[in-house]
This record gives structure tokens, sequence and C-alpha cells, in this order.
């Protein structure tokens, strides 16, 4: 039989399934053993035999154990697929000859798909050349209750993101993917070790949400009988770091943002932030270059990153660099500064056509820096393909960021696209508490005005800024959408385990 064969009646296959449980353990065998005596996986089996000629027996006799996803029961010889969690897949085949009837009418009545089965024997190869475990004793390692989705009919995306333990046993690219997120985040960290950065944790739970222009989750702390938030981002506490000493840092953690989920935002993720001292946003763009490559070096091999259509996207060499007031004067035929009115750029959103875009409709309050990020966004930002920073932002927009050297009405921060995906972001971090403080006042009075987005003022952040921050540059990172950038795959498929909506009773 295959997954092909498996019946899709689902309450007949479970009760047929408990039942064989059931049997099991009245017969004294207990079908969820607390170990067995694996000696190899799979993989070290097929490493030691990679040549093995045709119907060939050795004498290294080891342990393996796998789950079935192929079975072929005959009169005196039953064949099997095992396969680890890894992927790799190894026959095993159990003989009259070697385990005697009962053991062989065990097998043909107990074993199902999907079941996790342990086999001692002898390697050999088979008559027809495959790589096989000749078995001379068996048992059940974990019954498999439900059966595996059938060979021919695919998994929706909804039922892979729900139940991702099944996809990752049916599918290899989930397994490919799940692999390609810990080799990512490895690479990401012996990268920034290797250049002195180090890594540091800072609270989750925060009482004030800080450090991003974003919605936060709250709860509330019984001990303490105070409400607080999942932090929106570690940006503060980091600051904090470089107030008391650190020269370079990093964290590596999940933020949380009570927002909108699609395909590039999800409420839960993984962001990376890093700082470092007596440097500017032209230095850690370098930096964060220089890492995406690494990474791809690294966790793929190749700075030439496989598109769906067969072509290449190339992260190799130095990025494009592009200013967001000058690309929208071209974009849009017209000079565009950080003196242009509001009114004039809300003219010019309706001339568009963005009248009835939500961005905009909704929040006529929208000042200068929104709207220019907003119509820079619908026209320079769609249509971006290649790696490109887009650099020095509206002032109103970005209140943790320095005031550029030579701009008036701009700040020192960019934007980091691939793959017209926005990843990255950096500034050259603001350190005079004073204009620190104006800026959080100004956010104050957006959010009186509406924006929930707006940050809140958070005088003891305020009070380390007095106590003197040296020069610095920051970063942060989604690590979610790196792994989009170098897979293409939406958000939801690159995160293990996402939120999804609970089924209905």
């Amino acid at each position: 039989m295959s997954a092909a064969d498996t019946a899709e009646d689902l309450p007949e296959q479970f009760r047929i399934r408990r039942d064989k449980r059931a049997r099991l353990l009245a017969q004294g065998r207990d079908p969820y053993p607390v170990a067995v005596p694996r000696t190899h996986t799979l993989a070290e089996v097929r490493a030691a035999h990679p040549d093995l000629p045709i119907d060939t027996a050795t004498e290294d006799i080891v342990g393996v154990a796998g789950r079935v996803i192929f079975a072929r029961n005959s009169g005196k010889l039953c064949f099997a697929t095992l396969q680890d969690g890894d992927g790799t897949q190894l026959q095993v085949m159990i003989s009259l000859d070697k385990v005697g009837q009962a053991a062989l009418d065990a097998w043909k009545a107990d074993v199902d798909l999907g079941d996790i089965v342990y086999v001692h024997g002898a390697v050999i190869s088979s008559r027809r050349g495959e790589l096989s475990v000749l078995a001379d004793c068996w048992r059940i390692a974990a019954k498999s209750l439900r059966p595996l989705p059938v060979a021919h009919k695919e998994m929706s995306e909804e039922s892979r993101v729900r139940q991702r333990y099944v996809d990752l046993i049916v599918r290899p690219e989930a397994r490919a993917v799940a692999r390609l997120r810990i080799a990512v985040v490895r690479a990401i960290r012996t990268a920034l070790q290797r250049r002195g950065f180090l890594e540091v944790e800072t609270p989750v739970l925060q009482t004030l949400a800080g450090g991003a222009a974003a919605r936060p989750f709250a709860t509330h702390s019984n001990a303490l009988d105070i409400d607080l938030y999942l932090r929106i981002a570690p940006e503060l506490f980091l600051k904090r770091c470089i107030v008391g000493g650190f020269d370079k840092v990093f964290e590596l953690n999940r933020v949380f943002r009570n927002e909108g989920a699609d395909s590039t935002h999800s409420p839960e993720f993984s962001m990376l932030e890093t700082y470092q001292t007596y440097g500017t946003y032209d230095d850690s763009a370098v930096v964060t270059r220089e890492l995406i490559q690494e990474v791809a070096d690294e966790a793929i091999g190749t700075r030439q990153l496989p598109l769906p259509d067969g072509s290449v996207y190339d992260i190799d060499g130095e990025w494009a660099t592009i200013q967001m007031y000058p690309s929208l004067s071209v974009a849009l035929g017209e000079e565009i500064t950080p003196q242009t009115t509001v009114d004039r750029l809300r003219g010019i959103a309706d001339s568009l056509g963005l009248e009835k875009d939500p961005a905009i409709h909704d929040n006529r309050g929208f000042g200068h820096g929104k709207l220019i990020e907003e119509l820079w966004e619908r026209t320079v930002g769609k249509s971006l393909s290649a790696p490109t920073f887009v650099k020095d932002f509206p002032v109103q927009t970005t209140p943790l960021t320095r005031q550029h050297r030579s701009i008036p009405g701009v700040t020192e921060k960019w934007d980091l696209y691939l793959r017209g995906i926005e990843l990255a972001t950096g500034y050259s971090e603001l350190s005079d508490p004073v204009v620190q403080r104006e800026r959080f006042a100004d956010q104050a009075r957006a959010a009186a005005a509406g924006d929930d987005e707006a940050m809140v003022l958070d005088e003891d952040f305020l009070a380390a800024l007095e106590y003197g921050m040296p020069p610095c540059t920051g970063t942060g990172m989604g690590i979610d959408r790196l792994l989009m950038s170098l897979t293409g795959l939406s958000i939801r498929e690159t995160v293990l385990f996402p939120i999804v909506r609970p089924h209905s009773n």
C-alpha cells in the first residue's frame, strides 16, 4: 500500500487505529515506549554505505527508527520506507526467515502508514540495489492514530499553516524552509559576533510601548497590579545599554504589534536590532549589506537567489542608494521638498486617484511626513526590485533619528528594499535629550490628534540620554522578511507556527 491508498474516511481510520492501539496494550506491547535503542540515524546508515553493490549483505548491525511513509506487504517478505526527521529515507525489510511468523504477522496486522517504528538488523542492498536494513527484530516506537494526507492530493496552504507538523512530515519544501531559517539565524549571530557585537536580552513585557510606531498588545500584571505591554521593539532598552558603556550590541528575538496580518505582516515576528557607537547610518548600511550577503553565503551557498521563473536575483556587490525626496520628485514630475505643504501633497494624492486609499482617506489628519512616505511608497517604492537603500526621511516620522547634517527637514534614516520588500531600517541615532524630548512632545500631540501609532514619552529613557549617549547608529531587520527575500515565500510560509484564527465550534 502507499499513501495514495489511504482511505479518506478519517473517523473510520481513526477508529481502526485506536483499536490497534488497544490491542497492543492488551498484548503488553506498549505502543509508546519510553525509548528504543536506536544506534544510527537513517542518514548515518546511508553515509556509511554510499555504493553498496546490488544484492550484498554486510556485517554491520544497526538499530534505526523512522516514520513509515510507504509499506508493501507480501507473503513472506514485507517492505517499508522509513523517513527520518531531516527527510532522509531508508528501506527496511521484514522477512519470515529472520523474524519468524509471529513477528511477521504482527507487522502486517499492526503497522500503518505514519507509524514510527524501530528496526534492528543488518545493512544490506536488495536484489534491486536498494540500500536496506534486513530486520531481525522490530517494534512500534509511536503508533499514529491519524492517517497521513493522501499522496496525490496536496495539502492546502491553510492546512499547511494550521498543521505544520503534518506539513513537515509530507513536504520536503517545508522541512527545507524550517532548516533554512535555523541556518540564517545561526549565520546572523556568527557574523555579528565576528564583528565584536555582544548579544543582550531586554524586557519583553514593558511598562511603556516604545521604540517603534505601532500599536501594542496590552496585558495586566496581577502581582504588580499594573498594565504592561508586549514590546513593539527593543530599541530604547538597547540604547540604554549603549549609555551604560556597551560599544556594540544586538538582540535577535520576538516582537509583537497589534496590527494587520497579510502576506508581509505578522502580529508576532522575529526582529534583529543592532547598535554600534561612533558610526553613522552610512556605516550601518554597509554592515547590513555585508551581513545579508554573508548570511546568503552561509545558509544558501550563493548570492544569486533563484526566482520562481527560473531567473536569479543577484545580491552580490554594492547596492543602489536613492534619496526619498529627490526620487519622489522624479516620479511625480515636480520638485517635492520638506517645505512642500500638506495641502499640496494631499492634492497630489487626489490627482493620483489615491483619495480613496484607506491609508490616506481614513487619516485626513496626516501631516507632511506621513503623506510623503505614503506617496513615495505608492509611486517609487512599488517599482523597486533590485536591492536598494532609500535614505533621508521626513523628520516628522522618525522621532528617534538624528537630524541630517546638511539637509534641513530630513533625518539620517534609510530603509532597505530587497525583492520589493521593505526589509530593514537604519538610523544615525538621536542622542540630544532636549531634542528627543521635543520629538516625544510632537508625538504626544499626534496621538492626541488621533494617531494611534504615535510614540509615548518615556521619561526613564530621556533620563538615560541625559547621562550622555555616544554617537551611534542602529538598525532593525525582520528575520521573517529576510526569509521572504531569500526564498520568495509569503511570511506565513517562513514562520514555523504562525498565528491562525481558531476553528469555530
